[in-house]
């Protein structure tokens, strides 16, 4: 691999945003080694906020500027230089600290006041988390159009996605983390195991080995593979089919899912169950209902039943149309 010389010490990041309608692209600019530093990261939960929040956005795609990379990595004088300045701590009071940047963070005077302080980085990381979640919990659908390498918070931040597309090629993607005497810290220790197994996970992070395209895939680490030119192409395709469903519904299952299923049982089944109740008293949900009975009782058949009405439904987004 050829080596970048090293003139992007000044660089700020930046995230440029396309719109296709209901669909954002967000192309990651993080210079010349497309790292993700502060400005990113500062532009990232912004973008998460504003797609979650704004009904008439039903998908962000995540993709690089770079000709081969997604993200990096994050950039290593940001997070080196949030480790100076602390006196050595356990794991157990560093669980504490992270607990307050959570808390602190979510007191806007005296975020500003603790930001100009050594909690700085604590509480940009904490914010990555959150827009992480953010996602998970959201009715906007996020796919990650893997244009090249990913690796540590790009790979962390693909896997927060709902949907992987990868580049075939040359490419890897996974966390190295342990090379530079780290640990993951944007969620991969903790979305990886979810993704393909513990075991898999371990021994990758262990290592700090990312994986090729087809060894992701071959694992569920990403969902598709395709040729480097048709990565966005196909994210756009998913991004438009996934998008005519129900906003709230797809909210409410990606709750069930991300966080129901890693809940004890009974935990999780209330949570579907909620999810559920608020769905069905929904006035969309109620007429769906009700024109579906309706059909059922004029043609003696179940429309979801018949596959020609099925094939309609899963392009529409929703069962409808029972006349043709």
């Amino acid at each position: 691999m050829k080596a970048i010389p090293n003139n992007s010490a000044q660089y700020k990041g930046n995230i440029i945003i396309e719109n296709l309608g209901a669909i954002l692209v967000a192309r990651f600019d993080g210079g010349p080694h497309a790292l993700l530093d502060q400005e990113i990261a500062k532009q990232l939960k912004d973008l998460v906020d504003r797609a979650d929040k704004d009904p008439g956005i039903r998908a962000v795609i995540f993709t690089g500027t770079h000709r081969d990379r997604f993200l990096s990595h994050s950039d290593v004088k940001w997070l080196q230089e949030g480790g100076v300045g602390f006196p050595p701590i356990n794991t157990g009071l560093a669980g504490v600290v992270s607990r307050m940047a959570r808390l602190i963070n979510r007191i806007p005077g005296v975020r500003s006041l603790a930001a100009a302080t050594k909690l700085k980085t604590l509480l940009q990381l904490d914010d990555m988390h959150a827009a992480f979640l953010k996602m998970n919990a959201s009715g906007t659908i996020f796919i990650a159009a893997i244009n090249g390498d990913a690796l540590a918070i790009g790979a962390e931040l693909a896997w927060a996605c709902d949907i992987r597309i990868m580049a075939d090629g040359d490419y890897v993607i996974g966390l190295t983390e342990v090379l530079l005497t780290l640990t993951p810290g944007g969620g991969g220790s903790q979305r990886l195991p979810r993704l393909i197994g513990m075991q898999q996970s371990l021994n990758a992070i262990l290592e700090g080995r990312p994986f090729t395209p087809a060894e992701a895939l071959k694992l569920g680490a990403v969902d598709e593979v395709v040729p480097q030119n048709k990565v966005l192409e196909r994210s756009i395709e998913r991004a438009e089919y996934l998008s005519r469903r129900s906003k709230k519904s797809l909210g409410a299952i990606k709750r069930s899912v991300y966080f129901g299923s890693s809940m004890y049982i009974e935990k999780g089944l209330q949570l579907e169950h909620a999810e559920f109740l608020v769905r069905d008293q929904s006035k969309e949900a109620q007429q769906l209902m009700l024109d579906y009975i309706s059909a059922t009782d004029a043609t003696g058949e179940l429309p979801l039943l018949n596959k020609t009405k099925y094939a309609q439904a899963l392009e529409k987004g929703h069962i409808g149309n029972f006349s043709s």
